[in-house]
């Protein structure tokens, strides 16, 4: 958890860092040169802008729909971390005896811990960093968001619902909605498993950096994330849904006996 929760925070450095380049001011075209810009910024503004054409002329709708394509696009790999999250909520029990069998905090006890740890994942086939692989895939795609809005000029121009795509949400209510969505997310893919002070910690922080974050980038991105967070929260919902009613139904029928 602790790996996972610097990674995320030096892949969003890496996000501010890359969106700050002197390139954002130049527009992108099919003449842009270079692998950013011919395989990743171009091909997102064109699919943008073609879907407008589809869509009546809405980039917003557009957006949306984009959105939903890259998601069902990296679908299995967010359903490879959902059933990663339920093979971890599986193995709490094991986790928890061996932290009770290694309790001393010296440093031998603590790498005989790690080295059992290590050897329960391999036993079940369990990833523990497995979570992060989305958050990996996602960054050069919200970056490339970024530039493909920010480079276009009909994106960056054009309207929907109450704000502009390419300027800030002035109600803030995109980035709001974001920070929330992102926070039922990940309660969601926590649901069932032992929580930790690092857990908790990533639970309230990621939504706070999303809120943060989103106040001071283009409404567009915000769409972006929100759209993308409710679908995962409907795909995480169908997959590890029916355990958790089953579990909560357990427990309540254990407290009514």
């Amino acid at each position: 958890m602790k790996k996972r929760i610097f990674l995320s925070f030096g892949l969003l450095s890496v996000f501010l860092f890359l969106t700050g380049c002197s390139e954002i001011k130049k527009p992108i075209t099919a003449e842009s040169t270079g692998f950013w810009n011919e395989y990743i910024v171009y091909p997102l503004s064109w699919l943008i802008k073609e879907g407008a054409h589809l869509l009546g002329g809405s980039f917003g709708l557009s957006l949306i729909v984009v959105t939903i394509l890259i998601r069902l696009a990296i679908l299995p790999l967010m359903i490879k971390q959902t059933r990663s999250s339920k093979a971890m909520q599986a193995l709490q029990p094991e986790m928890k005896a061996l932290r009770e069998k290694y309790s001393s905090k010296d440093q031998k006890t603590q790498q005989k811990l790690q080295q059992e740890t290590m050897a329960l994942f391999q036993k079940h086939g369990v990833n523990p960093m497995a979570g992060c692989f989305p958050l990996i895939v996602q960054m050069p795609i919200l970056i490339g968001f970024y530039h493909a809005i920010s480079r276009t000029r009909e994106i960056a121009q054009d309207s929907f619902l109450w704000f502009d795509l390419g300027e800030k949400d002035p109600y803030y209510i995109l980035p709001i909605v974001a920070g929330i969505t992102t926070f039922i997310q990940q309660k969601l893919m926590m649901a069932g498993q032992e929580q930790n002070p690092q857990m908790a910690m990533m639970l309230w922080m990621m939504p706070i950096m999303i809120v943060v974050f989103a106040f001071n980038f283009p409404a567009a991105l915000s769409l972006y994330w929100v759209v993308g967070n409710i679908f995962m929260i409907v795909q995480t919902y169908f997959i590890k849904g029916p355990d958790l009613r089953a579990q909560a139904t357990g427990k309540a029928g254990g407290a009514k006996k």
